[in-house]
């Protein structure tokens, strides 16, 4: 009988233990079989947060305004194999964000998993010059649409488990507008352009047990314009 030397004992140690590991990266980076998710809206974030659900195995119902927007991205998303499926809204409407939460209840056995919330507006002039009227604009579009769909949300996310609300906002939305060249330059010189799945794959690792203990926490995703102060800028004289 060959008796394995103290190396290699101490090799087996190491192998059991990595395996370990990787059996609880891989439970802690997957998303569990049945996730259902609910993703507001179809432009180009909205679409990669969609797949990037999607290609990690959730059931995902997302919404649009526009119809035939939808479907072209319904029958993109069915060719490549993703479970999505999808219905219009308007969601800075209460009657349409109640009929909504309805389609999403049946499809998904009243119980949701995750609650992507990313619809915004801006109107392009300067805070000081917002009329009442857009400021109430802005304030339905961007604050009780997300209000309002995640407590009739509420009931299907409690009712999962397990569930996780996401809330985006943009930095065009909250922020002064430049209506000079020298300060859309300093912009796009100091920070560079992102693309849509650097956003989606933030907002998929909140939605896995890995980011189970990450809450009410704000990530900033905007390639350093919070950082460089580029939209806020310090008067340093």
């Amino acid at each position: 009988m060959n008796i394995p030397s103290r190396r290699f004992k101490d090799d087996l140690k190491c192998t059991k233990w990595l395996s370990c590991v990787n059996d609880l990266c891989k439970s802690k980076w997957i998303l569990p079989v049945g996730f259902r998710s609910q993703a507001s809206y179809c432009n180009a974030i909205r679409h990669a947060i969609v797949e990037e659900l999607a290609g990690l195995g959730a059931s995902v119902h997302t919404c649009s305004r526009t119809e035939t927007e939808l479907n072209k991205c319904l029958l993109e998303w069915k060719a490549k194999g993703f479970q999505v499926t999808g219905s219009v809204c308007d969601v800075s409407s209460q009657a349409q964000r109640e009929k909504l939460l309805k389609i999403v209840s049946c499809e998904f056995n009243r119980k949701l998993n995750i609650l992507i919330n990313n619809v915004g507006t801006n109107v392009a002039k300067l805070v000081s010059v917002y009329t009442v009227d857009e400021v109430s604009f802005l304030m339905s579009k961007n604050f009780e649409s997300a209000y309002n769909v995640s407590i009739l949300a509420h009931p299907l996310l409690k009712a999962s488990g397990a569930g996780s609300i996401v809330f985006l906002s943009s930095t065009v939305g909250v922020t002064p507008v430049f209506h000079d060249e020298k300060g859309m330059e300093t912009i796009i010189t100091r920070a560079p352009n992102g693309e849509p799945k650097e956003v989606s794959s933030v907002v998929a690792f909140l939605c896995l047990p890995a980011a189970s203990y990450i809450t009410g926490q704000i990530i900033y995703v905007d390639g350093r314009m919070t950082l460089n102060d580029l939209f806020f800028p310090t008067n340093k004289s």
